[in-house]
């Protein structure tokens, strides 16, 4: 069985070949593959999306009827087509307007998927209550941008607050749970939490 280290390389090298600027490409294409939470078509929210390796994959799989849009505190520096727009800003202090009028060629409208990459400035103390403080602004967010019956996926560091933010996106859509894709490296505490079929109001309990 290959060791951890032989597997990023893998992922890096195969990252390089195919184009992608980031081997966080297949962390997307590989959830996707299971749980089918984006289509063709689709209008994408894509939060925290630097270096735009998601942007990447959305430009591909979205065909030229969809659109992306990417918000970081960074500028991406990846060029992509029409259809997909980058801002340099913080989504959490953007209105729900300006994340919905950021959406290239076209008057602005809900969001079928929201995606989140986001992680913390790590120091190795509290990090896990910093990524789900993140995870929880993004499901703040959800009901202003994110259409009814819309998707979800967003990173999370797992740790103690973790089940807390996964019972939380089960209150919110219909089906939720949690994921870790071959891409992420064996000894890194990152899962992704995904949501399908946003509900217009969260169930209790």
């Amino acid at each position: 069985m290959p060791r951890p280290r032989q597997l990023h390389d893998r992922y890096f090298k195969q990252a390089k070949a195919e184009g992608y600027v980031a081997r966080s490409a297949y962390k997307l294409l590989e959830i996707n593959e299971k749980r089918r939470l984006i289509r063709r078509n689709d209008h994408v929210l894509d939060l925290g999306c630097a270096p735009g390796s998601w942007l990447q994959v959305l430009e591909e799989h979205l065909g030229p009827h969809g659109r992306a849009v990417g918000v970081d505190l960074q500028e991406v520096r990846q060029r992509f087509g029409p259809t997909v727009r980058t801002v340099v800003g913080d989504a959490f202090t953007m209105s729900p307007g300006e994340l919905l009028g950021a959406s290239p060629g076209e008057r602005p409208r809900l969001f079928d998927v929201v995606l989140s990459d986001m992680a913390p400035n790590t120091s190795g103390h509290g990090d896990d209550f910093l990524s789900a403080r993140l995870c929880e602004r993004v499901l703040d967010l959800c009901p202003g941008v994110l259409r009814p019956g819309g998707n979800l996926v967003m990173k999370i560091l797992e740790g103690e607050p973790t089940p807390d933010v996964v019972a939380r996106a089960k209150r919110m859509f219909t089906e939720a749970g949690t994921t870790k894709p071959g891409a992420s490296r064996d000894l890194s505490r990152e899962i992704f939490i995904w949501g399908k079929g946003l509900k217009s109001e969260p169930t209790s309990g």
